[in-house]
């Protein structure tokens, strides 16, 4: 059987015997983050994705996953993958336009800045 259920309908449940996914986890708030970890049941086996550089929470507010990672990254048996540029498949032109971004932050310029 397969669920699909917002992260508001989540509390109060455990979840056994089940593949649990957060996918675009980085829109979770922290306290978010944590009820959806603390759901899992016996049996059960979460997967928790997104990008930590896309973040759309407001702002002031942390995101649940960056702080999972730096929380968690070391707990035994949590592992952690991060994907680098080489591991990601896009249009070639969509891989140029984050790189033009990317290059934006590093230096400091803003949008309107020339």
């Amino acid at each position: 059987m397969i669920e699909i259920a917002p992260l508001a309908f989540m509390r109060g449940r455990t979840l056994s015997k089940a593949a649990i996914l957060l996918d675009e986890a980085q829109n979770a708030t922290a306290m978010q983050m944590k009820m959806f970890l603390t759901r899992l049941g016996e049996g059960s086996r979460m997967m928790v994705n997104g990008d930590p550089t896309q973040t759309d929470l407001a702002p002031g507010q942390k995101s649940g996953l960056s702080e999972a990672i730096a929380l968690l990254g070391q707990l035994e048996p949590i592992g952690h993958v991060r994907f680098r540029h080489g591991d990601v498949v896009r249009h070639d032109l969509v891989r140029r336009i984050v790189e033009a971004y990317e290059a934006a932050k590093a230096t400091g310029r803003t949008d309107g800045d020339r």
